[in-house]
């Protein structure tokens, strides 16, 4: 039996003469946590819209769930739930109405949608807002609910289109906290996300989509050193960044990128030195001018 719960080969899909996703391969472990980043227009929701059955691919093969999902489509249907990047909940009805609402329409008896309705409204800290109507919730409270809405029935996959985008702070790390928790139960978490710390503290693995096509993957320390070691931070005297030199992270390179720079700064420059981070990941696999450069 796979160890995958996602396979991708060769995803390609184009609409009119714009290619969106062309040659797009990767796979996702069983249990962990996939991000997907890139930048805006990359590809990223029409990738998770092909996973998730709702547009169809035009070359390629894919399996979700260990099924074909062009062959097996209801297969795949029955394997994965999904919540958009904008919340799908009935402002008019409570947090309670709304998940007995699908948990009916998902095929559960009434008493069992009363029941995992009470579950999920425990497990998402809307117990005391459950009868409270949704239009008066915060954008976290109606994300939370969104959240809980695509878990009413049990399925082995979850994608996240954007999951936290919105949100402030504190809304944003308790979504963190429950996915994580989903991931502990055993789900397979399919995320994207425009958040480079959300892909850093959550995903076992990332791949960085530019121009249609897989610009790297693997997981945040591999994708890290490809960028560099260490990184010199250079700020003025405001506290301003004015520049950042990767390098080796050896005694050598950082001594050899510092005399390099001598008598090219003003006096008052400081200068701090600091592990990578995605954001340096980022704009090196996505960067136009480094791109062209190569």
């Amino acid at each position: 039996m796979s160890s995958l719960a996602i396979e991708v080969v060769g995803l390609r899909k184009a609409f009119g003469q714009q290619v969106v996703l062309d040659g797009i391969d990767l796979s996702v472990q069983k249990g962990t946590v996939f991000a997907l980043l890139g930048p805006n227009g990359a590809g990223k929701t029409t990738l998770i819209h092909i996973l998730s059955t709702l547009v169809a691919p035009d070359a390629g093969t894919v399996k979700v769930g260990g099924y074909d999902l062009t062959a097996q489509k209801s297969k795949v249907k029955q394997s994965i739930s999904l919540t958009g990047q904008y919340a799908a909940v009935d402002e008019m009805l409570t947090a309670e109405e709304n998940l007995r609402m699908i948990g009916r329409l998902s095929g559960l008896t009434a008493a069992e949608s009363r029941a995992r309705a009470d579950e999920l409204l425990q497990a998402f800290d809307l117990t005391a807002a459950a009868r409270k109507y949704v239009k008066t919730y915060s954008g976290g409270m109606r994300r939370r609910l969104d959240l809980a809405i695509s878990l009413v029935v049990s399925r082995p996959i979850l994608f996240l289109d954007e999951p936290t985008t919105g949100l402030d702070t504190n809304s944003r790390r308790t979504l963190w906290d429950i996915i994580t928790q989903l991931k502990e139960q055993g789900m397979t978490i399919f995320l994207t996300t425009q958040y480079l710390e959300e892909a850093d503290q959550l995903a076992d693995r990332i791949a960085v989509i530019h121009k249609g096509k897989v610009a790297a993957s693997g997981t945040v320390k591999e994708l890290k050193s490809r960028v560099s070691e260490e990184v010199i931070e250079l700020r003025n005297d405001k506290d301003e960044l004015i520049r950042s030199i990767p390098t080796c992270g050896s005694i050598q390179g950082v001594m050899r990128a510092l005399g390099e720079l001598a008598g090219t700064v003003p006096d008052a420059t400081k200068i701090s030195i600091r592990r990578p981070s995605m954001d340096d990941v980022f704009l090196e696999l996505t960067s136009e001018d480094k791109k062209e450069a190569v």
